[in-house]
């Protein structure tokens, strides 16, 4: 049954309502209580917490494709969330570090980061913290996209930052092993991604079905509550349903609409996947 978030009652989501104020932190070293803790895995949640951004989950990265950047952005994010709410699927939006804070305001649908640096606010120039995602107001970000690699203690920090400010980490992964590596950070959501077909024309539910069940499978047996989604070679609606035939808990698209000559027609393609998998149930 297809989770959705619960609706907006405004058009701006208050940082501090739906993420709560990590405690303990320290402005000037960017230290907290729970990552003083130490290095080890952090403990999965109960296995009856909800998916925070529902599931199936659409989640579109703008990347920072021209035209998908700025006032363009917007027009996309708007036109997104307004068809994923009419077909009854949860949305989420991915968009380049400098809009973040403009359109968690402006759209009606939960906005995240491409990438968020591990550690806290400081002397760290250039650095993304995820307390400066959560002040804008957004509500996650990827982590280890495969357009931004991180080393594995590096995600784990960033995991780590994400949950201490409330937000919500998509860690990605390139193959079934690294998976079942990254789950044991408990993210909240994981998107499998093989690199080759990343903006292609192959998809990943058809050319490699395998990597999909396998990976799904890795996952689930590290923590049941780690929703996989399909991260590569998403193109049309067989797409969308063949991955989510395979057990995956939603898809992470990019190019298929960020490079549409009609982003809208693009959304409701993949959308239509959504429904024709909600119907075949």
């Amino acid at each position: 049954m297809t989770t959705v978030p619960p609706s907006r009652t405004s058009s701006r989501r208050s940082p501090s309502s739906s993420a709560s104020t990590p405690t303990g932190r320290s402005s000037s070293t960017g230290t907290s209580t729970q990552s003083a803790r130490g290095r080890s895995d952090p403990a999965p949640p109960s296995p009856t917490s909800p998916p925070p951004l529902g599931a199936p989950v659409f989640l579109l990265n703008l990347k920072v494709y021209p035209g998908c950047i700025g006032p363009g952005a917007e027009a996309i994010g708007a036109a997104f969330f307004a068809a994923a709410g009419a077909a009854r699927v949860p949305a989420v939006l991915a968009a380049a570090t400098p809009d973040i804070g403009g359109l968690a305001h402006r759209l009606a649908g939960p906005v995240i980061a491409q990438h968020v640096d591990g550690g806290g606010p400081g002397a760290r120039t250039g650095w993304v913290p995820a307390e400066a995602l959560r002040v804008c107001g957004a509500r996650g970000s990827l982590v280890n996209h495969s357009e931004h690699r991180l080393a594995r203690p590096q995600v784990a920090e960033s995991v780590r930052g994400l949950d201490v400010a409330g937000l919500v980490a998509v860690v990605c992964a390139a193959t079934v092993a690294e998976a079942r590596a990254l789950a044991r950070l408990h993210p909240p959501y994981l998107a499998i991604e093989p690199p080759e077909l990343i903006g292609g024309d192959i998809s990943v539910s058809s050319a490699r079905p395998e990597l999909l069940a396998r990976a799904v499978e890795a996952v689930q047996r590290v923590d049941p509550n780690v929703r996989v989604l399909c991260g590569a070679g998403i193109h049309d609606r067989e797409d969308v349903t063949r991955a989510l035939a395979l057990g995956t808990q939603g898809i992470l698209v990019a190019s298929a609409v960020a490079r549409a000559v009609d982003p809208g027609a693009a959304i409701d393609e993949l959308l239509a996947g959504f429904r024709a998998a909600r119907t075949s149930r």
